[in-house]
């Protein structure tokens, strides 16, 4: 991880167990590091769009709280970056364990009766996520809470590939889309912890721009906000196809992927 900053900033001296390879306070005095910051949009616009049309189609409440999980994320992550203080950083890693304990509800609950709510499942996931919090906070290890969040994860894409595999095969490419996606995040993001040294001599050699492009954790950022925003809508059409209902993928403004609800039931 990165030596603290050289600069001073308005948030003071990082109080976070983590500072990450971006230098801070090179780009702007009030925000630590810069584009990690500005790259969690990915993480905030977009979901926010999601669980609003997700409410408009009158679809269950639990892919609500996937997209406002996930934008949660993203404003945590903003706050942690913008400040690297450890208050911040909590508000950024405890929602990944939360929003991804709502993922593997909605996952694994997905081939149930309309509206139905396994009680069991949700108080298995929110003792766990109660456990892990409290020991977070008591042992202050970031590498348990990467373990904890590599451990849901690995229960998302074993599901996920089982019934790509078994139930729906015509869903493999916006799976494996979406794990593609997210591994490259991933790869990219202990590149950036491995090399940080020789990135940051890259950096000085190069315009500001172009430095930008080497910063591999912003990349982290928005490849695994879009890689989890795909798992969302690859979760809500599973479902959505085993109710019958009629969900194609579209593009807003011809980009952005959205999943419409043509109609409620097939006839």
């Amino acid at each position: 991880m990165a030596p603290a900053a050289d600069r001073p900033g308005y948030w003071g001296t990082p109080t976070s167990t983590l500072d990450w390879c971006e230098e801070n306070y090179v780009v702007s005095y009030y925000i630590a590091e810069f584009w990690n910051t500005v790259s969690n949009l990915i993480m905030i616009l977009p979901p926010i769009y999601g669980a609003i049309q997700t409410c408009k189609d009158g679809l269950e409440v639990r892919y609500v709280w996937s997209f406002l999980g996930l934008a949660a994320v993203g404003i945590g992550s903003w706050s942690f970056h913008m400040t690297l203080q450890y208050e911040m950083q909590l508000l950024d890693e405890l929602p990944m364990i939360y929003s991804c304990c709502v993922f593997v509800y909605c996952l694994y609950e997905c081939f149930k009766q309309e509206r139905a709510i396994n009680y069991l499942s949700i108080t298995f996931l929110l003792t766990f996520s109660i456990i892990v919090s409290v020991i977070y906070l008591i042992w202050k290890e970031p590498v348990f809470h990467q373990v904890m969040y590599a451990v849901l994860v690995a229960f998302l894409v074993i599901r996920s590939v089982f019934i790509v595999t078994w139930v729906y095969p015509w869903l493999r490419a916006l799976c494996f889309t979406s794990l593609s996606i997210f591994l490259l995040g991933f790869v990219l993001w202990n590149i950036d912890n491995i090399f940080c040294d020789s990135l940051r001599a890259t950096r000085q050699r190069l315009p500001p721009v172009v430095g930008a492009v080497t910063q591999l954790h912003a990349w982290w950022h928005i490849l695994t906000g879009l890689g989890s925003y795909l798992h969302i809508l690859l979760s809500l059409q599973i479902r959505s196809t085993y109710l019958k209902h009629r969900p194609k993928v579209k593009f807003l403004c011809g980009v952005w992927p959205m999943l419409h609800i043509e109609s409620q039931k097939a006839s």
